[in-house]
């Protein structure tokens, strides 16, 4: 394994840029906010502004911060596969008038969550000291299952020094596989720059299990998660796979993301977070080289509804170079009095390294479902692997104001679900992407520029 040194080593956020078709069709089977908002208008404009501003508070803020792109949108290539045909036009008329959930679901946004984008081992971990890939397979949902050959695309051409990144392939999209990302993984250690030990939350197993959630599925296997692992060259010593308790999914707490938020050696979870929470833990200490710092939120302070509402569990946590850390929390955390005051009462003022909350306002990737950690992707980075990533994708104010520039050139203020069979709408988001690429340097990634 490497050996770096410590102060070199940051965690770099790369936030998922809010796609030209945001919209909310409700697509999401168990994602309770997704469900709830199907059918109204959304605003792509507002969600990418939104978005980007997070992002530049954090970078404002000292956090390293990182840029990935959108997924090429509407997906008609899909739509031929499944015997649409004709012109574009044709093709999306057609789609709209006798198959309307598919033409939702090719046009869904869904990629600004790169939490789920796939599972990143940093090169402290690996056995042969490079930053290790594999791009989730998405296979629980139609519109996510259209993601990972784009996103593996973008994240070799971003991460394309061998010398540095290694890329595996998307684990077979089948029930027994169904894998969902970092969504479902935690890295926990002492400083980032630390040899650390990977908690894998899982929902099912496919070969044998007995306790699964009745109400909505679960996304996430622990044969996916072994296999990840095993890709990755984890050890035992290295991992803990622990499921996730099936009240919380039939709750809507459909990834362990909505539910628990680890980042050094901090791990802020609810108590309903796991099947077998002392276990998790016990585990966890076990395997650790530094002392684990469970924050544990019980029902009576915090109830399911509200975990799942809020999205508190869905939070950032950052490191702070003093050794506090900080909590990013969306606007709806305030919205909810036992929730805030439990932020207040318990986190802040607890024993723990907590010492700051930012609240910032993504009301338009809330309400499809998604809070600030599913907006990011976190990769554990060298000033090496930093300096050898390829393209513009780590957050300048420059960056940012072309960014927020391209979004007010691009992206409608309005969007109803009845607009996704525009067909100037796949022309506005062609030419925008193709832009995209060019600003962030990343070469041709999207099937339209592939030919």
């Amino acid at each position: 394994m490497s050996t770096l040194d410590i102060s070199s080593v940051r965690e770099v956020n790369f936030d998922g840029l809010v796609g030209p078709t945001h919209n909310y069709s409700g697509l999401a089977v168990g994602n309770v906010a997704s469900m709830s908002h199907g059918g109204l208008v959304s605003s792509p404009k507002e969600g990418a502004l939104q978005g980007l501003l997070k992002m530049k508070s954090l970078m404002d803020a000292g956090y390293a911060q990182g840029v990935l792109p959108p997924q090429q949108r509407p997906d008609i290539s899909a739509l031929r596969d499944l015997g649409f045909s004709g012109s574009n036009s044709d093709v999306l008329a057609r789609a709209a008038k006798e198959a309307p959930q598919l033409l939702r679901a090719v046009c869904s946004a869904s990629s600004m969550w790169t939490a789920n984008a796939g599972t990143i081992t940093p090169s402290l971990d690996a056995q042969d000291s490079r930053v290790h890939f594999t791009p989730a397979n998405l296979q629980s949902s139609f519109h996510r299952y259209l993601e990972p050959q784009t996103t593996g695309r973008v994240l070799r051409a971003i991460f394309r020094n061998e010398q540095h990144f290694a890329h595996h392939p998307v684990l077979p999209a089948t029930p027994t596989f169904a894998d969902e990302g970092a969504a479902n993984h935690t890295r926990l250690c002492g400083e980032h720059g630390e040899p650390g030990v990977h908690l894998f939350v899982y929902g099912r197993q496919a070969f044998g299990g007995e306790k699964e959630p009745k109400r909505y599925p679960a996304r996430q296997t622990l044969e996916a998660s072994q296999a990840v692992a095993r890709q990755h060259g984890l050890t035992d010593a290295q991992t803990v796979f622990a499921q996730q308790h099936p009240d919380a999914i039939d709750a809507g707490v459909f990834h362990n993301d909505v539910i628990a938020v680890g980042n050094g050696p901090v791990l802020l979870y609810h108590e309903m977070a796991f099947l077998d929470e002392e276990g998790t833990l016990d585990e966890l200490r076990a395997k650790m080289a530094t002392p684990l710092i469970p924050v544990r939120v019980p029902q009576e302070a915090v109830s399911m509804e509200d975990a799942v509402a809020s999205y508190l569990f869905n939070s950032q946590l950052l490191s702070n170079p003093d050794g506090t850390m900080t909590l990013v929390v969306p606007g709806e955390c305030q919205e909810r009095e036992a929730v805030w005051r439990t932020i207040q009462d318990s986190l802040l003022a607890g024993n723990n390294p907590i010492s700051d909350v930012i609240v910032k306002d993504v009301k338009q990737s809330m309400r499809n479902g998604g809070g600030p950690a599913c907006l990011r992707l976190r990769v554990v980075l060298s000033e090496a692997e930093r300096a050898a990533l390829t393209g513009r994708v780590l957050l300048t104010d420059a960056l940012y104001d072309e960014l927020t520039a391209w979004v007010n050139r691009h992206y409608r203020d309005r969007l109803a679900v009845d607009d996704l069979k525009d067909p100037q709408l796949a022309e506005e988001s062609l030419t925008a992407l193709d832009e995209l690429t060019q600003l962030l340097k990343i070469g041709s990634v999207y099937p339209f520029q592939l030919g």
